[in-house]
């Protein structure tokens, strides 16, 4: 079954900011959660908010979305499109159905959350990298590989940070800490980030000598991925699982291809169209002629006709880029441009001289002039 369109499974227009989104999901969430809705096809529908909300709730996702619709995430991934099964849902499910509704224990989009924040599935940031293309490689598509320096988890302690684990004794493994403060309207309460534990609920013994602590480390690793026909500068390619590291078990972010395209010593882009600018003589311009022109498919005969002038433009259809989307190819377009030659040979300067003499004056453009001259004599 084809899927629908991530705006329209949340019922917000294509301009929407995030807190049209964020209502938007809320309420379908509270409509189809299966805890709520025991109708048949409530699981799906919950599961496509979720995913619809994974995506345009994220800015660098919603660009790729809105550039390349469901395909930017078919990349690496099978053609199964966004996998969203990482995405942390527990805050925007905790302000809709209170801290006791279906936590401890359930899961939501694939985060789990027990009430401690040292135990809750993270997925590793996304990152971003800039990759340089040749005009070629952009237009009919390419394979790089790319070296990419991540976080990963660390092999000394595989990805612990240490050992030796036990319970934080400041907050007791919770990952917070309770303080009162009196004041003369009475005693408040509030909860913070245990500063001990950093909100994890357990240290370790031993820290780890390698990553000092941390559970990381930055390695270079060579991916190969496939750049498709098309790309234009600014364009960014998703590279799923490529990112840094998770934590607490959850998957690893995502990689963000961001391509810059080289120009071309010929051919200027203007979208999937090529323009190309074709130097011709004063005589190909008042006779005409056939030229060879080059295109990124070959060259192409080209006939320019008798009386031709600067700035005339040529189309040659399908000659152009292959759309990135629906690969349906642009034009190219040629534009003619009369040189006028800085030195002539004693026989050409002749021949001039005698064309000269001839009446080729007998145009509108130039009796123009004339009458406006006469007239002001």
């Amino acid at each position: 079954m084809e899927k629908r369109d991530y705006y329209e499974v949340l019922g917000v227009p294509k301009d929407a900011d995030e807190k049209q989104i964020k209502s938007a999901f809320r309420k379908l969430a509270k409509q189809y959660h299966p805890d709520v809705n025991k109708a048949p096809d409530a699981a799906e529908k919950f599961k496509e908010a979720q995913e619809a909300y994974a995506v345009l709730s994220d800015a660098d996702k919603r660009h790729q979305y809105d550039q390349f619709g469901h395909a930017a995430f078919d990349q690496m991934n099978g053609g199964a499109g966004y996998d969203f099964s990482d995405f942390d849902f527990s805050d925007i499910f905790s302000e809709i159905f209170g801290g006791g509704f279906g936590f401890g224990g359930s899961s939501f989009g694939g985060s789990s959350f027990n009430g401690r924040g040292g135990s809750r599935r993270r997925k590793g940031a996304d990152k971003l990298m800039r990759v340089t293309l040749t005009f070629e490689e952009a237009v009919f598509g390419t394979k790089k590989t790319i070296n990419v320096p991540v976080a990963a988890d660390c092999p000394e302690c595989d990805g612990h940070g240490g050992s030796g684990l036990k319970t934080c004794s400041t907050c007791h493994g919770s990952g917070v800490v309770t303080t009162e403060q009196r004041t003369l309207f009475g005693t408040f309460a509030s909860r913070t980030t245990c500063p001990d534990c950093n909100g994890e609920g357990s240290a370790y013994e031993r820290v780890c000598s390698k990553c000092h602590g941390k559970g990381k480390i930055t390695k270079n690793t060579d991916i190969e991925v496939k750049v498709p026909a098309g790309v234009d500068n600014g364009n960014q390619l998703r590279v799923p699982g490529k990112g840094e590291a998770g934590s607490n078990g959850g998957s690893n972010g995502d990689l963000y291809l961001e391509f810059y395209v080289k120009e071309h010593e010929l051919f200027m882009r203007d979208g999937d169209d090529i323009y190309l600018e074709i130097p011709i003589t004063i005589t190909d311009a008042v006779l005409g002629c056939k030229k060879d022109i080059p295109t990124l498919y070959g060259n192409v005969k080209l006939t320019i006709p008798a009386g031709s002038e600067s700035g005339d433009k040529h189309r040659l259809k399908g000659k152009g880029i292959e759309n990135v989307r629906s690969g349906i190819k642009g034009n190219m377009y040629v534009i003619l441009r009369i040189i006028v030659p800085k030195k002539l040979s004693h026989e050409q300067k002749k021949l001039f001289e005698k064309l000269q003499d001839t009446d080729l004056e007998s145009g509108s453009e130039f009796k123009k002039i004339k009458d406006y001259v006469r007239k002001n004599a």
